[in-house]
């Protein structure tokens, strides 16, 4: 039998702690261009895991983003996560205009700005842990920083954030008992959006809203629905991963001692370090937010026919032993010239990557600093692991120094 006539069933989850998934490895290895069925949505599709082919499929405009609205498209969640005015449901021309204007709003500059007041806010959050009868690096800083520092750029009100939290959380379940709760969740964001983007362009102040509200590219503004749905996803997308990823590299630097070592005597390698540790952990569960074949297109050797609907998997081209040297080793000093795709890659690479990654540096750097001796508080196999949603996380990170 040929690719195109064998389907595999993609198990899509993998619960051990932050392994590799081991079908999406062998994918890679053995079938890098395969056929399989996902657990919700319509038909099968195609799974593209090596790195050389994400970054074909990801870049060449024969393959859309937009062709999926209306669509009951393969994927791994009961309901969609992405709304159709998303921007990461956009093809160009529209993407690059809707980028141009978010890019104009969500400056570097803007993310710098915010350093001192992240910097103080962890060491408030570090204070409150080392005070607390069980310390824990997930319920003390991870769960909490990420959402404060987004909610501070764009001015969210203090009292609407746990809902706003509960509401991402509910998006990301993977439960199909959960399939209501999601699509009352991303409703209820929506609704929410709509209005506080409203406020903000009607009375503008100096927050990220506002910027979004307000940002020109000649005549062009952003229209009311993509507004809201771009504060949307700046706030959950802008919170979500890096909670995560707090959680998870921390996790993974306390059970890499010789790592951690190299950081500890050489803490000027922490900016490098993050991005080797971007590229090595899996932070979560099988794939994304697919794409549609506009034409037949030849993928890895394999004909993709218009119509078909194509997966990509990030996490297994991050580990591409044909791009990346001794991948599945954690390396600091690594010079593979090949950047790693934790934040994506082409036109829809990660709008917030600037602000995760100084978000990620201070309360890493600030851990490592403050607590030389910081250690898990028990042993690596009693850590508990999210099994519902999307992301792999640790529940809690018990930690001692």
């Amino acid at each position: 039998m040929t690719v195109e006539d064998t389907v595999l069933t993609c198990p899509v989850r993998h619960d051990e702690a932050l392994e590799p998934d081991p079908f999406l490895t062998r994918m890679r290895e053995e079938t890098p261009v395969a056929r399989v069925r996902m657990p919700y949505g319509e038909g099968v599709c195609w799974l593209v895991t090596r790195y050389a082919d994400v970054q074909f499929v990801t870049s060449d405009r024969r393959f859309s983003r937009a062709a999926l609205v209306g669509r009951d498209f393969p994927r791994i969640t009961p309901a969609p996560i992405a709304q159709p005015e998303a921007i990461n449901l956009m093809d160009p021309p529209q993407l690059n205009r809707v980028r141009k204007l978010a890019i104009k709003a969500f400056t570097t500059p803007q993310v710098e700005a915010l350093r001192p007041w992240t910097q103080r806010a962890v060491d408030e959050l570090v204070d409150a842990m080392t005070g607390a009868a069980t310390p824990d690096v997930a319920e003390h800083l991870a769960e909490r920083i990420p959402l404060m520092t987004i909610c501070q750029l764009m001015d969210v009100p203090e009292g609407d954030r746990p809902q706003l939290r509960q509401w991402a959380m509910s998006m990301m379940s993977m439960r199909p008992a959960d399939r209501s709760c999601a699509i009352d969740a991303k409703e209820s964001l929506r609704a929410y959006f709509t209005e506080l983007t409203q406020e903000r362009r009607r009375a503008p102040g100096g927050d990220l809203i506002s910027a979004l509200a307000t940002a020109r590219v000649g005549e062009d503004m952003l229209a009311d629905g993509e507004l809201a749905v771009l504060a949307m996803l700046l706030v959950v997308t802008g919170h979500d991963t890096t909670t995560y990823n707090i959680s998870n590299i921390v996790y993974t630097l306390l059970t890499h001692p010789a790592q951690l070592d190299r950081l500890r005597t050489s803490p000027e390698l922490l900016p490098q370090a993050l991005e080797e540790l971007l590229r090595f952990i899996p932070f979560r569960q099988g794939v994304g937010i697919p794409r549609v074949a506009l034409e037949d297109v030849e993928v890895g050797g394999v004909l993709v026919k218009e119509g078909d609907t194509v997966h990509v998997s990030y996490l297994t081209a991050n580990r591409d032993g044909l791009v990346h040297e001794r991948a599945d080793e954690l390396d600091f000093e690594r010079c593979d010239p090949a950047a790693h795709m934790t934040f994506g890659y082409g036109s829809h690479h990660c709008l917030g990557s600037h602000l995760a990654r100084m978000v990620l540096q201070i309360s890493v750097g600030t851990l490592l600093r403050r607590l030389p001796g910081l250690r898990l508080a028990v042993p690596a196999e009693q850590v508990r692991w999210n099994t519902v949603s999307i992301w792999r996380h640790p529940l809690a990170l018990p930690v001692t120094w």
